[in-house]
């Protein structure tokens, strides 16, 4: 079965909010996600991660801390996604590939209608930022 790596980017604003991104694709349509995409061949996980979000959201972000790595296996591929805590340090939010994004406070995460892979990405985020 293929594996697919990718990164994603948990942004956090001033408020300490997190930005979640609406899929428009697939069988994920209109489920949340954080932001992010595949690691290209000889392409660190930080670079990959600026890069994905230039294309996706046209902002530029400072990679600030690894959150952890999860693993979930899906019927067609397994993936393995690598998320960072990241700030948006230039630029203004275009939407290229999503159709919608919302900032929400940590205590709303529970009510979102997430892509499976993301929830476990939510654990370890929860327990970074609680550390």
């Amino acid at each position: 079965m293929k594996t697919i790596e990718v990164v994603a980017a948990i942004i956090m604003n001033e408020k300490n909010e997190i930005l979640i991104a609406k899929r428009t694709d697939t069988k994920f349509k209109d489920m949340w996600e954080f932001p992010g995409g595949k690691i290209e061949i000889n392409e660190t996980n930080e670079h990959a991660l600026v890069r994905e979000i230039q294309e996706e959201l046209e902002v530029l972000i400072k990679v600030d801390k690894y959150v952890g790595k999860i693993e979930y296996q899906y019927d067609e591929f397994k993936l393995i996604m690598h998320s960072y805590i990241s700030f948006i340090v230039q630029g203004q939010i275009n939407l290229n590939v999503h159709q919608d994004i919302k900032w929400i406070k940590l205590d709303e995460i529970n009510k979102i209608n997430w892509v499976p892979a993301d929830v476990l990405v939510i654990e370890k985020m929860l327990e970074t930022l609680n550390k």
